[in-house]
């Protein structure tokens, strides 16, 4: 079936409803909603059999729906209706969310039913971001192969929404105002806590710390600490220690309130208001945790963008374990498992290219902890998306290890950039050189099946992270409990003694360095536009050719006016 995508952005659910649409065997093209004339004029050339719209915040244009079967998939359950379904569901503290494919027509959101899944909420609040990068984006690949085979049946008649049916539990809900976020420190930790993480990764909460007004995002429990509310009680590892009624915060990001300012780590915002704030143990974006045979480094930074600061830490971590007599090392990621160098940090910094500079060196000081390890087998758990430099980091080990909703783009090009973190000699070390230019040059995104199948991935397991998680650890567990453990970690030694003769790491990294110095002092190929329109959201111009198979196919090419996407 020919299926076009309309969405505001090809974002991570977007690009997981198109990896799943290809796998079933769909011709699937992609356009973004710049506006009502492109949306049409892409239905035009597409001649789709079904538009699919997975992210889409702008109305559809009459003459597309009413010409084609379009279907939205709105983050809410059947009957939830407005543009905010998510934060409220985290706001009120709903039990059970869902998804909801429904039919574009006039009235938004007020479409025939497709299809539907439900999920229970987690008891903790959670973040906006992981809700929708975690159970909808489930639950939405789910239903847009289940609405592309309803296209299919011409038996299939979708459900008209009816509020007396059973299943029809969700309501009209007006869009959040500003003062629906706002906050203040005097009240309960547990009522900040759930208003910011409904507003958590945009447009985070709102209030006033160190007399300015903020943004606050990334919020924790603190300890119980005698302070007055709204007062820095401490900082650690870019996160600020925040009193409130009844307790504390720790505050991870914050953007201010001022023309052009960005989200940045906390203690990078606030600058020297809080340069003389005590360091405080309790926050941690890096632990250690071992058993008799295991030693696990899990990380978890914000959307998986890694500084030069952080590169170090873990840096610094990977090398304590790998020096301790465990005969595995797991190296975990978090929500997102990593994306690579931290744009935001790098395009705050006073002097940008000299900071990316600095971080691409340190996050190459983590990448070469992985690959150097030979006195233990090393096993990545990837178990959130990745991106860029991040999927190289994970590359390095003996055994990759993704679940099986992953999104990957192991690829740099869309950023302007050559890219380092050693993948000249670890992606082609395991798909092979031809296959790895492809995935470079293509800069297209990979299911987990697919690195399987390609060798980028060793083993593609299901669930939740959480049981991810756990049997990764129990796969670990028989690794080095395996008879055969010494001739696997001589295996390792030899194949990393051979390859350096071949041709040392020191190499690979030089060589790609100076490519790298090449992007980013003299921005041979855009970084700094590229970096500058992602960091501060700007809408992109035009439809990417590798994602518009139907400009390609037909001849016809984005608008004059339209310049170049870094998606």
């Amino acid at each position: 079936m020919r299926i076009l995508l309309l969405c505001s952005s090809f974002n991570g659910l977007t690009q997981r409803a198109w990896l799943e649409l290809r796998r079933a065997g769909h011709d699937v093209t992609v356009e973004l909603a710049l506006s009502p004339e492109v949306m049409v004029e892409a239905a035009e050339l597409a001649k789709p059999d079904l538009i699919i719209c997975p992210f889409l915040k702008e109305r559809v244009p009459a003459a597309l729906w009413r010409g084609h079967r379009t279907v939205i998939i709105h983050p809410g359950p059947p009957g939830d209706r407005g543009p905010s379904s998510l934060d409220w569901a985290i706001a009120d503290g709903e039990s059970e969310w869902g998804v909801t494919a429904l039919q574009a027509v006039e009235e938004m959101d007020a479409g025939p039913i497709w299809g539907f899944r439900t999920f229970g909420m987690p008891a903790e609040p959670p973040r906006k971001s992981a809700l929708y990068n975690g159970p909808v984006t489930e639950a939405a690949a789910e239903l847009v192969v289940e609405v592309a085979a309803k296209a299919g049946d011409a038996s299939f008649t979708p459900e008209p929404l009816d509020y007396r049916a059973p299943h029809v539990r969700g309501r009209l809900r007006r869009a959040m105002r500003h003062a629906d976020r706002e906050f203040s420190w005097s009240e309960p930790t547990e009522d900040i806590l759930r208003r910011v993480r409904a507003a958590d990764g945009a447009p985070g909460g709102r209030s006033v710390l160190c007399d300015l007004p903020v943004r606050v995002f990334d919020v924790y429990r603190g300890p119980e600490l005698p302070g007055p509310a709204g007062q820095i009680a401490a900082r650690r590892e870019g996160a600020v220690l925040v009193h409130t009624g009844d307790g504390t915060l720790w505050v991870g990001h914050l953007r201010l309130e001022q023309e052009g300012a960005i989200k940045l780590p906390a203690t990078m915002a606030l600058g020297e208001l809080v340069a003389a704030a005590p360091e405080r143990s309790g926050y941690s974006e890096i632990t250690y945790d071992r058993s008799e045979g295991v030693g696990v480094v899990s990380f978890d930074f914000y959307n998986g963008a890694m500084s030069t600061d952080q590169c170090r830490r873990l840096a610094s971590a990977l090398r304590y374990a790998a020096a301790q007599d465990t005969r595995v090392l797991v190296v975990r990621g978090g929500e997102v498992f990593s994306n690579g160098i931290h744009l935001n940090v790098i395009e705050a910094a006073r002097h940008p290219e000299l900071e990316a500079w600095m971080n691409i060196n340190a996050i190459n000081a983590v990448c070469r902890e992985i690959v150097g390890c030979t006195s233990q087998l090393v096993v990545t758990s990837i178990g959130g998306n990745a991106g860029a430099g991040g999927v190289m980091m994970g590359l390095g080990a003996d055994r990759v290890i993704i679940r099986d909703s992953v999104v990957l783009n192991p690829h740099y090009r869309t950023m302007g950039l050559f890219g380092s973190e050693y993948w000249t000699y670890v992606l082609p070390r395991r798909v092979g050189a031809e296959h790895a230019r492809r995935l470079t040059q293509d800069a297209l995104p990979i299911g987990a099946a697919e690195a399987v199948a390609c060798g980028l991935a060793d083993k593609a397991l299901p669930g939740s992270r959480l049981d991810f998680e756990r049997r990764v650890l129990e796969y670990a567990e028989r690794l080095a409990a395996d008879p055969g453990y010494d001739r696997l970690l001589a295996g390792r030694r030899q194949v990393r003694e051979v390859d350096e003769r071949r041709k040392p790491l020191d190499a690979y990294r030089a060589e790609e360095l100076a490519e790298m110095s090449r992007d980013m002092f003299d921005d041979r190929d855009g970084f700094r536009l590229a970096r500058r329109e992602f960091v501060h959201k700007v809408k992109a111009s035009a439809t990417p050719e590798r994602l518009a198979r139907h400009r390609e196919l037909s001849g016809a090419s984005a608008p004059a006016t339209a310049t170049a996407s870094h998606m």
